[in-house]
């Protein structure tokens, strides 16, 4: 069973200690961050300057954000950078600069987040709907009028009985599994999703992707992951895979050989997002779990702002207590009603129901 520490942000100071690469020099240059804030947004202007030293100027700077180089000045002129184009998050500034042929490096940090507040939905439980109890939901979805559900072989947290990773057809409104494909017991079933009359899986360990038939859900393909992660949640746009992997940030990738396209980092005003878990994607928006908590966050696909949240933490009272009753996961959008069915990793009820965005 997946198991998650949360980190929590105290911010971080703007670090002005010299890297000189000689072993000992009289001279040493430093990020002049005193006109920086601690907090920046997308879209600001940042102005990227050495302090001044007298003794002596350097021929040339050049800056680096997250190892990415960003420009270039002569002598110490001013850098002014505009941030649009980077990720939420922490950004490491390294200014390298040049005098008589040698070389002398800076580092600098600030952070990037958020700065729209996110709206706070309500809902309202339209149907409530039977749930295999032993289904350890990663992921869920849509697909005409049947829901693709992948589990998790997760250890029970009060049994400590193992489950069975799958990926199954179900019928929303009785819960029953009108077609199943259980997994070997090593392999740990993630998110799923469904692109062009394929269905996506991940796995949580594995490094691996499966593609299985629409009709049969018999694999066909498997597809190595283009880093060592982990797999979580997974969903798309009608082109690209979307996918997480335990922390802020969401992946974008290519549904063929699953290499990486981009990334954004899931952000509120204070702070990024960890632990980004099961998707689905809705009229361009993204609405995802984020595991261990009781909400759905609503974010841009396009920089991971987010844009709402949705309470859901009375609904584990509604399901039946057992000694395996797990988080809530699972979301998956019905595009003929325009309502949700959400529901958790063994839990005996699925629910229906209508975000009150008024």
């Amino acid at each position: 069973m997946k198991k998650y520490k949360y980190l929590t942000f105290f911010g971080l100071a703007l670090a002005l200690t010299a890297c000189n690469n000689e072993k000992k020099s009289d001279f040493t240059v430093a990020i002049d961050a005193s006109n920086w804030k601690q907090v920046y947004t997308l879209g600001e202007t940042v102005e990227m300057k050495l302090k001044e030293t007298p003794e002596k100027t350097v021929d040339s700077v050049v800056y680096y954000i997250n190892d990415k180089k960003i420009g270039s000045v002569k002598g110490n002129q001013a850098l002014n950078y505009n941030l649009a184009n980077e990720k939420h998050g922490t950004q490491v500034v390294k200014a390298e600069a040049f005098l008589n042929g040698k070389t002398f490096e800076n580092i600098s940090r600030f952070n990037i987040f958020s700065k729209v507040q996110p709206a706070m939905y309500s809902y309202t439980i339209l149907n409530t709907y039977p749930h295999d109890i032993k289904a350890y939901t990663q992921g869920l979805e849509f697909y005409n009028d049947v829901l693709i559900e992948s589990t998790g072989n997760g250890e029970g947290i009060g049994t400590g009985l193992k489950g069975k990773s799958s990926i199954r057809k179900v019928d929303p409104k009785t819960g029953e599994v009108l077609k199943i494909n259980e997994l070997n017991d090593e392999i740990f079933g993630e998110g799923t999703t469904v692109l062009n009359d394929k269905i996506y899986q991940l796995t949580y360990l594995h490094n691996e992707g499966y593609v299985y038939n629409i009709e049969t859900l018999e694999r066909e393909q498997t597809i190595p992951y283009f880093q060592a992660m982990q797999g979580w949640g997974l969903t798309n746009d009608g082109t690209h895979l979307y996918m997480t992997d335990g922390s802020d940030r969401v992946y974008k990738i290519n549904p063929v050989d699953f290499k990486l396209i981009d990334y954004i980092v899931v952000s509120l005003p204070n702070t990024t997002v960890p632990a980004v878990n099961e998707l689905e994607w809705v009229d361009g928006i993204i609405y995802a779990n984020f595991y261990g908590q009781d909400a759905v966050g609503i974010f841009d696909p396009k920089d991971g702002t987010v844009l709402g949240v949705l309470n859901l933490s009375d609904l584990k009272s509604k399901v039946t207590p057992h000694p395996d009753l797990d988080v809530l996961n699972g979301i998956a959008y019905n595009k003929k009603t325009g309502t949700f069915f959400v529901t958790g990793k063994n839990w005996d009820k699925m629910f229906e129901i209508k975000i009150n965005r008024e």
